[in-house]
Order: structure tokens, then sequence, then C-alpha cells
């Protein structure tokens, strides 16, 4: 005798509830992430990117605070101006005054007995050539020689000659920064150099003592054709 049996316990649901049961046994999928716009935070050219970025916004800060530097120093420079121009101004019903002429630069030779480089400074000019080249922003010096051939000879004789009124300069307190010396052995006499005392005036160092320094004055270009 057989006993009946009985049905799998499944097969009594419902359809619906085993579909719905079948759906949820499948595990859900994963979020998926674009790799394709994915950059690393510290390559070479997110970290450059950064720099720069930081440098303009410093360059953008310091043209900001230089303009509102150059603005308050032009208003201070016209404040000035305004000043001196009303300094300069003649008083009402004043005289007006012509401007004085500006002075010329100063000259003074020093003398030197044949082939000698021992300078022979006059006594009375010697107190006022000092006194001027102490304040004088520039002196020059031209060391000059009675030689008719240009010979290694002649160039370092006028050389020591500028040299010697160099040194006698510093000695009497002329700042060495202000001083320059130049030497030319043959030529620019101011003499006969035939006559022997007339030559004796073409042995010297020209010392010239300037009021003011030499300004460079650019000469006019000729129009094109």
């Amino acid at each position: 005798m057989r006993l009946p049996t009985c049905p799998p316990s499944w097969r009594l649901l419902p359809i619906p509830f085993v579909a719905l049961l079948g759906s949820c046994s499948t595990p859900p999928k994963p979020p998926t992430v674009d790799e394709t716009t994915r950059r690393p935070a510290n390559t070479a050219m997110a970290v450059d990117l950064q720099v720069c970025r930081n440098d303009l916004t410093n360059s953008r800060l310091l043209a900001t605070e230089s303009g509102r530097l150059a603005e308050s120093t032009a208003a201070a420079l016209d404040r000035l101006a305004a000043q001196a121009t009303a300094t300069r101004a003649p008083a009402a019903g004043s005289a007006s005054t012509t401007p004085a002429t500006p002075l010329g630069n100063s000259v003074y030779t020093v003398r030197f007995d044949f082939a000698s480089t021992h300078a022979i400074v006059p006594a009375e000019g010697a107190a006022a050539l000092i006194a001027e080249a102490r304040t004088a922003p520039l002196v020059v010096l031209r060391g000059r020689t009675d030689g008719s051939t240009d010979t290694l000879a002649e160039s370092r004789i006028a050389r020591e000659r500028a040299a010697t009124v160099r040194d006698y300069l510093v000695s009497a307190g002329v700042d060495p920064a202000r001083i320059r010396a130049t030497y030319q052995p043959v030529g620019d006499r101011i003499a006969d150099n035939t006559d022997p005392t007339d030559r004796a005036l073409n042995r010297r160092v020209e010392i010239e003592v300037y009021r003011a320094l030499p300004v460079a004055v650019a000469w006019p270009t000729a129009p094109r054709p």
C-alpha cells in the first residue's frame, strides 16, 4: 500500500509569487565609474596649473598695488612742483630778475721739463684748482708731450704725466672716482714745436674742471629720401 506523496512546497505557491522570488535571488549590479574623465590631482600638469594660477593671482595683486603707488607718487610730485613754482614766482609788484649765466668749465695747465714726469704746479693757481676740483662732478686730465713721432717712450711719458697730476689731486682731497685721465703723445699742440721756448708749452697736462656732468645729445637724423 503506497502512501500519498506531498507535492513540494513551492508548487503550492501562487505563480506570481514564484516569479517575484526568482527575481530577488539575482544580486544587483554594482555602480560603474567612468574612468575616462578621471585625472589624478598630483600629476605634474595639475601642480603646474595650480602654480600658474597662484602666480597670476599674485601678479594681479602686485599690479594693483603698483598702480596705487604710482598714483600716489605722481600726486606727490605734482604737489612738489606746484610748491617749487610758487616759491620761484616773483612777488606781485617786484622787479623781475635776469637769470645768471651759468659759468663754463675751468681749465688749468701743469708744465713739465723735457722728458720729465715731475709736475710743476703753479703756486698761485694751486689753491683755486684744488678748491674747484674737490667739488666738481668731473675732472678730466689730458697728458701731452712735445714729441714729433708716436713712439712707446712718448706714450709712456704722456701717460705718466697724467698719472702724476692725478696722484697730486687725490692727495689734495679730490675724489678719485670723479677723475678721468687720458693721454696723447703726438699732436694737439698749442704752440710752435720748432721753437724751444714754444715747445716747452706743449709738454703739459690740461686739467678741465667741469661745473656739471656732460649730457649726451642725440644728433638729428636726416629724413629718408
